[in-house]
């Protein structure tokens, strides 16, 4: 019999395996319903430990995100606040564990990555796989706006969308 884990599809454990022999800090990224989670973690033998937490929630509270938490300008702000918080804790360089997303270009997985690097963290990685700057300021949900469609969860003008996210990540940016 598997572990219950692998049976549903939540760890793949030759990768994980991968990950953990590496012996370096992983930087993890998880998707909810409604809340990006990214965490630091270190590979101990009793088991993993947490080091840096961030979510989306606490980019909304603390940082008037304003606009919905599940999107790629979201992932993103998720990535810098992740590696603020983790230079602060004298952390400089991590390895990117997605989990059992698939490997997608451009996907919210690497627009979380594009944050944490911008942010600071040095993680192996390929620039191909980078959403483009315009991406990630949302010019993408700005066109898409202007075709007369509506939008919920967006509490910011959705025409100076890409002013208010710069906003957001120059005040992450001054937390020391």
């Amino acid at each position: 019999m598997q572990y219950k884990r692998k049976r549903l599809g939540y760890t793949d454990y030759k990768e994980r395996l991968k990950l953990v022999k590496t012996r370096k800090l992983r930087l993890v990224f998880r998707k909810s319903l409604k809340n990006f989670y990214a965490q630091i973690i270190e590979y101990n033998d009793d088991g993993d430990k947490v080091l840096v937490t961030a979510t989306t929630f606490e980019l909304d509270k603390k940082y008037n995100l304003g606009i919905p938490r599940t999107n790629l300008p979201s992932s993103y702000l998720l990535g810098v606040l992740i590696a603020i918080k983790a230079k602060n804790n004298g952390i400089k360089e991590a390895i990117l564990d997605i989990g059992a997303y698939r490997n997608v270009k451009g996907s919210l997985a690497y627009g979380f990555l594009k944050g944490a690097l911008d942010g600071g963290l040095d993680i192996p990685h390929e620039k191909k796989v980078l959403p483009s700057e315009d991406r990630i300021l949302g010019k993408h949900i700005v066109e898409y706006a202007k075709k007369g469609k509506k939008f919920t969860g967006y509490k910011v003008d959705i025409n100076n969308l890409g002013k208010h996210l710069n906003e957001v990540k120059d005040k992450i940016l001054r937390v020391k």
